[in-house]
């Protein structure tokens, strides 16, 4: 249980991350909301991998390529459901596509990352 409760504390730091950096470049830069979505669940996976690594899972005595490959797997299927998942959530359910990105990350992370980097990328 102590493991959940980290992996959701590392998942969290790496929504800020992923939120903010999608925000940034949405609203400052202008890009469309599907790419900046793409952009922060780049920056986000970047930050999770780390703390998973490090923190949550305790791995970091594996080698870093074999984790890293692994991750990237697991990592891709994130990224084409949450980017799916907004899109589909802001342009066929009209929510704002922050509300989308909330709903379709608590789903992917719950339901796809805690259960894949756990009993694959860092076990």
């Amino acid at each position: 249980m102590f493991t959940f409760l980290k992996a959701q504390a590392a998942s969290l730091v790496a929504s800020a991350v992923d939120f903010l950096v999608t925000v940034l470049v949405v609203e400052l830069l202008g890009i469309w909301y599907v790419a900046g979505t793409v952009i922060g669940t780049i920056s986000g996976g970047i930050t999770h991998f780390a703390l998973g690594r490090n923190w949550v899972f305790q791995a970091a005595h594996k080698t870093v390529p074999t984790q890293a490959v692994k991750y990237l797997i697991i990592w891709k299927g994130s990224l084409v459901l949450n980017a799916s998942g907004v899109y589909v959530i802001t342009h066929y359910g009209g929510l704002p596509y922050l509300y989308s990105k909330i709903i379709t990350s608590l789903l992917v992370g719950f339901f796809y990352n805690y259960i894949f980097q756990k009993r694959y990328v860092f076990r």
